[in-house]
């Protein structure tokens, strides 16, 4: 019986089997559920922003957004240069930190913080993108957007209370997106005076933090807790509009602002040599200040004169008075033809006292070529009387990134009148006929300046900056700005044309102290020209 038993045992657990599975199968294949729909498939061009967000969450900023640029050059440059950066900041990083380390470990009753081993690892922060704002002022804004998954090596050793333990920060992680603003732009490398950095959000910021051998970041409660003290802490101090502050140039310097006003008059010329057939020459003196765009200023014209008196003054503006000099050149004036040079001298302007009157006689030279033997042949002499006036120290800018104030004018500057300042700063879509090599001329009160010439630019940038010394205020004055275009091609039927003009009236600056405006161009299709006026009087 125990076999028998045994035997149905098998039988009935092999057919029970069998007969689960067949209704299984049968119940799966004909009762399936009515209301399984399938799944709906579309191109990802048709998914709203959310949506590609949350299928593609690392997808870089200048796909998702059109205002950011791509900038895989950054990254390439970064990766190329990372080693050497990785050294340059760790060696900045301990400059800055070790004086606020030991201004700080007194307070704590610590008697020494060392770093034993700081390097950022060998994985450099990538650019998902970058946002570049255009502004009318002098500067330039971006907003990048850095992450940066490293593996730096922090190790610090603390020595308290007879203790020695040693923190270790490891696998770093930062998510931000600054505002660095580069401003003032100025004329001198690296063309920045300052920058400054700005958080727009609270970074995320993840970092493993080892005590004697152990994470202290595995506790979660503790995690999160350090992990919020560092962004609150990193935004209170830098969220926007707050800002960290690097100086890189010293802004007056880098501008070359004015710095003192030289008044040169011209007296008499004497035993000038003849240089016209009929025996005698037409005299006249160009003076012109070195390292200036300004053009130089010229006497009136002696005819028949080899003895001419002119009792001439000008005034002059100064930017760098250690570099800077007074160079006179003597013409004789030609109807018709290039006008003779008769001789030339200089004045070095570090070798004024300032603030007095010094009547200097010149040997008129051929050049200033020392070795020249040329200038060894008597040419005439000229006598001038230069006075270097340098400004007051409250006279001086105090603040050049403020640009809503104006400087004050120079000393010296007629009481009733003051100078005005004339910065050209760019012109957008000019376009000429033949040749685009725009530079921009100003004519005011019979004076013409020019700006540099930009070679097959539309859109060129300027950034000249010219002054006038006016006996009043220029209310009822307007200033002809002209943008032309020149071509150095030999034979060109067209070597000269215009491409826009405006004509600027001055009351508004004289009302306003200044003013920064786009100018539609007259006789263009499009042109504009970015033009800042000052008036600044005493």
């Amino acid at each position: 019986m125990g076999i028998i038993s045994t035997i149905l045992g098998f039988s009935g657990f092999g057919v029970g089997v069998s007969a689960g599975l067949a209704i299984g199968y049968f119940l799966f294949v004909y009762f399936q559920p009515t209301d399984v729909k399938d799944p709906v498939i579309r191109p990802l061009v048709e998914q709203d922003s959310q949506t590609l967000q949350r299928l593609l969450p690392e997808i870089p900023l200048w796909v998702k957004n059109p205002d950011y640029d791509r900038v895989d050059w950054i990254n390439k440059f970064l990766e190329y240069m990372w080693p050497y950066l990785d050294k340059a900041i760790c060696k900045t990083a301990l400059n800055i930190a070790k004086p606020i380390i030991a201004e700080q470990i007194p307070k704590y009753k610590i008697e020494s913080i060392e770093f034993e081993a700081l390097t950022l690892g060998s994985l450099p922060p990538t650019f998902q993108g970058m946002k570049v704002y255009n502004t009318d002022e002098k500067e330039l804004i971006m907003e990048p957007s850095l992450k940066w998954a490293g593996n730096p090596n922090v190790t610090l050793t603390v020595k308290a209370f007879g203790l020695k333990p040693t923190v270790q920060v490891v696998d770093l992680q930062i998510f931000a997106a600054p505002r660095i603003t580069l401003k003032p732009l100025v004329p001198s490398f690296p063309c920045f005076a300052k920058i400054y950095v700005s958080l727009m959000e609270k970074p995320h910021i993840d970092f493993g933090l080892k005590l004697v051998g152990a994470d202290l970041m595995s506790v979660p409660s503790l995690y999160r807790f350090v992990q919020e003290l560092i962004k609150d802490q990193v935004a209170n101090m830098y969220l926007w509009p707050r800002t960290l502050e690097v100086p890189i140039l010293d802004p007056t310097k880098a501008m070359r602002r004015p710095v003192g006003i030289v008044h040169v008059k011209v007296v008499r010329a004497m035993k000038l040599k003849k240089k016209d057939l009929m025996g005698a020459s037409d005299p006249y003196v160009k003076i012109k200040l070195t390292e200036d765009k300004a053009p130089s200023k010229k006497t009136t014209v002696k005819h028949k004169n080899l003895n001419p008196e002119w009792n001439e003054e000008f005034n002059m503006v100064v930017r760098d008075p250690e570099t800077q000099a007074l160079e006179f050149n003597v013409y004789d004036w030609e109807q018709v033809g290039k006008h003779d040079k008769m001789g030339m001298n200089i004045v070095p302007l570090k070798e004024l006292p300032p603030d007095e009157p010094k009547v200097i006689t010149l040997d008129l030279l051929k050049n200033m070529d020392l070795n020249d033997v040329q200038n060894e042949k008597s040419r005439g002499q000229l006598v001038v009387e230069v006075i270097y006036k340098p400004f007051k120290e409250e006279d001086m800018p105090k603040d050049m990134d403020d640009s809503g104030t104006v400087e004050k004018a120079p000393e010296g500057t007629p009481s009733g009148g003051g100078m005005l300042v004339v910065i050209v700063h760019e012109a957008q879509d000019v376009e000429g006929k033949h040749h685009t090599n725009p530079y921009a001329r100003i004519l005011f009160k019979g004076e013409e300046r020019k700006t540099k010439h930009v070679k097959k630019s539309r859109d060129p940038r300027w950034e000249d900056e010219f002054t006038f010394m006016l006996d009043e205020p220029p209310t009822n004055e307007k200033m002809h700005v002209e943008v032309e275009s020149n071509s150095s091609r030999i034979g060109l039927l067209h070597p000269k044309e215009s491409l826009g003009y405006v004509d600027i009236n001055l009351s508004d600056v004289v009302t306003n102290k200044r003013i920064n405006e786009k100018y539609h161009l007259i006789d263009s299709k499009n042109g504009r020209i970015q033009i800042e006026l000052q008036w600044r009087t005493s």
